[in-house]
């Protein structure tokens, strides 16, 4: 992902991967407050924030592509990059 998220992308990469707000608060370790006021956007988060999110999703797996798209890692390709599927394009044999 990159060094920044707007509020559609939290909450995007959040259903990818079937986390409530609660879940995320505690694998970035920000407040599940601060997290609700950005995804709803009533705050914006500091940068130290932006940096604990980001890599609490892509140690789940998820991160955005060069076009700013929400994407998973392919499951089939454990540890590794692997093919990236955009959310959009997922589908009961790719999810």
């Amino acid at each position: 992902m990159s060094d920044s998220i707007e509020p559609w992308q939290c909450r995007s990469a959040r259903a990818a991967i079937g986390w409530d707000a609660g879940t995320l608060s505690k694998e970035a370790g920000v407040s599940r407050a601060q997290i609700s006021a950005f995804e709803n956007g009533h705050s914006k988060l500091q940068k130290g924030n932006v940096e604990s999110i980001v890599a609490a999703f892509e140690r789940a797996g998820v991160y955005l592509d060069e076009k700013g798209c929400v994407c998973r890692r392919d499951a089939g390709v454990a540890g590794t990059k692997g093919a990236s599927i955009p959310i959009g394009d997922l589908n009961a044999k790719n999810d």
